[in-house]
């Protein structure tokens, strides 16, 4: 499910670029739809599942059914009335937050004013799309993981429809855009509901203050703000430095960040969202050899997917982005100045997959503030490198300088990342299990295979913008295809088997 919501992910930015393309005005949409975005990260499915999670699960293990849905009506409650005020505030102090997040958009007037406009019909989103986080942690904690991955496509479905459906109505077509992401979090929310009323844990509203449960929960939220959200920091970070550079660096960067959000969502969060409950679980029954085996399986299996697509989209950087976007408004000189980017986001790939692995071994244990301590290490490194890779790349003329936050996000991440490795291993939570140096060298012997294919059927760059579209897909897919069947090939030849893909029990 989270596949196909990636899929759809992808028709809405071919949708958006093809029609928009990289210009002052599609920047100022994305700023607006990232705002309640991030907000979402630190409300949503971010901090708030990873501190509801554990304790729900908690709930569920140890308390009887209505103390759970005690805790749940109770939880609705005090995060709906949060997020009221929120959407609130959100709407009447848009252009502040315009200001604060891409303060170099007040150079244009225009844009400015386009921006806090859309913002103020984006930023109710965080009050549905919160909800149904919270509704989705509800259901992966009972295993139900279908309807909170699907759940995404219904906002990319309802983006892509005000393109084409009411787009034509408004003076300024991104305007539809805006009205899409709001009549997508109502939409998403109300999917929601059989679920919920089928387990019968469909919420009734309660405040009480001091509630137990409620009150744990906040305790774990408010770290976890910070250390859930690091990336989506250091992104709007990017944001704010990239609104001061050439017109289009915020919409390059975008189209980077959605081809690196597709394998981070299907490998990364897809696996992180299913290994939570299951530590959650294996903590409150105090099963710690279970609590390892279930961190080593997810490392494996994201090792053995994540690698290859890493060297795969750095190599085929160009010709994805050409394949996917380079049509009517989005041209040649967009597809090759965001490809710079993406080539760089995908050195960190890797890394940013391994945290989204290794955080839930601390959210589990309902310990939030380890992650917030090397989150802010992490953070502050990238602010740092920001700089120290941006300046120079301005000065020296160097035509794409957001590469450099591009390559400052992915070195942060590998300083994340293994800061959140020796912090399992000195408090012997996580030990890493036999065979892993045979295991990662299988991996990369059948990944500099592919490689190697990849390169060698890859053509110019000139080519492939030259190529129609159906040429354009069918040569990128034999192309993949081939290195997927040569990576597969390799791996069998050195003696991997599906068996060896199962989980311990």
């Amino acid at each position: 499910m989270t596949l196909l919501s990636r899929v759809f992910g992808l028709l809405r930015d071919i949708t958006i670029a093809t029609f928009f393309g990289a210009s002052g005005g599609t920047d100022a949409f994305l700023v607006a739809f990232k705002i309640p975005n991030f907000m979402r990260r630190l409300f949503g499915e971010g901090a708030f599942s990873l501190a509801f999670v554990p304790v729900f699960s908690e709930y569920k293990e140890t308390r009887d059914r209505a103390a759970l849905k005690d805790l749940v009506n109770h939880v609705a409650g005090t995060l709906g009335g949060f997020l009221l005020v929120l959407s609130t505030l959100g709407m009447i102090f848009s252009p502040a937050l315009v200001y604060l997040f891409a303060p170099g958009f007040t150079s244009d007037a225009a844009q400015f004013q386009l921006t806090a406009d859309l913002l103020r019909i984006t930023f109710p989103y965080i009050f549905f799309i919160a909800l149904v986080a919270f509704s989705g942690g509800i259901l992966n904690s009972f295993h139900q993981f279908s309807i909170p991955a699907f759940t995404p496509v219904l906002l990319n479905i309802s983006l892509i429809g005000s393109v084409y459906f009411l787009a034509p109505y408004f003076d300024e077509p991104l305007m539809a855009l805006a009205w899409g992401v709001a009549i997508a979090g109502v939409v998403q929310l109300l999917l929601q509901f059989p679920s919920l009323i089928k387990l019968g844990l469909m919420p009734i509203p309660k405040i009480k203050r001091g509630h137990e449960g409620v009150k744990r929960i906040l305790k774990l939220m408010i770290p976890a703000i910070f250390g859930s959200s690091v990336a989506q920091i250091n992104l709007l970070l990017d944001t704010v430095i990239a609104s001061f550079l050439i017109t289009g660096s915020v919409t390059w960067l975008y189209y980077s960040d959605r081809l690196l959000e597709f394998p981070l969502g299907v490998l990364g969060i897809a696996i992180a969202t299913v290994i939570l409950p299951t530590l959650s679980q294996q903590h409150a029954r105090q099963s710690g050899e279970q609590f390892n085996q279930t961190l080593n399986w997810a490392l494996r299996l994201v090792t053995l997917i994540t690698i290859p697509a890493c060297v795969g989209l750095f190599i085929l950087a160009g010709p994805i982005l050409a394949s996917l976007f380079e049509y009517g408004k989005f041209t040649a000189s967009d597809t090759y100045l965001s490809s710079l980017s993406l080539m760089a986001y995908m050195l960190g790939l890797p890394a940013l997959i391994v945290i989204k692995i290794l955080a839930p071994g601390y959210y589990a244990r309902q310990d939030t503030k380890t992650p917030v301590k090397i989150g802010i290490i992490a953070m502050v490194c990238n602010m740092v490198m920001n700089i120290a890779f941006v300046v120079p790349l301005v000065y020296s003329g160097y035509e794409a300088p957001h590469v450099g936050l591009a390559l400052a996000t992915s070195m942060s991440a590998y300083i994340n990342a293994m800061l959140l490795y020796n912090g399992l291993r000195n408090i012997d939570v996580f030990t890493p299990q036999a065979g892993w140096l045979a295991w990662l060298f299988r991996i990369v012997i059948a990944s500099t295979a592919l490689a190697a294919v990849v390169i060698w059927l890859n053509p110019g760059a000139a080519t492939w913008s030259q190529w129609q579209l159906g040429e354009r897909l069918l040569n990128l897919a034999m192309i993949i295809f081939a290195g997927l069947f040569t990576y597969l090939a390799l791996l069998w030849l050195q003696g991997l088997r599906p068996s060896q893909l199962k989980k311990s029990t």
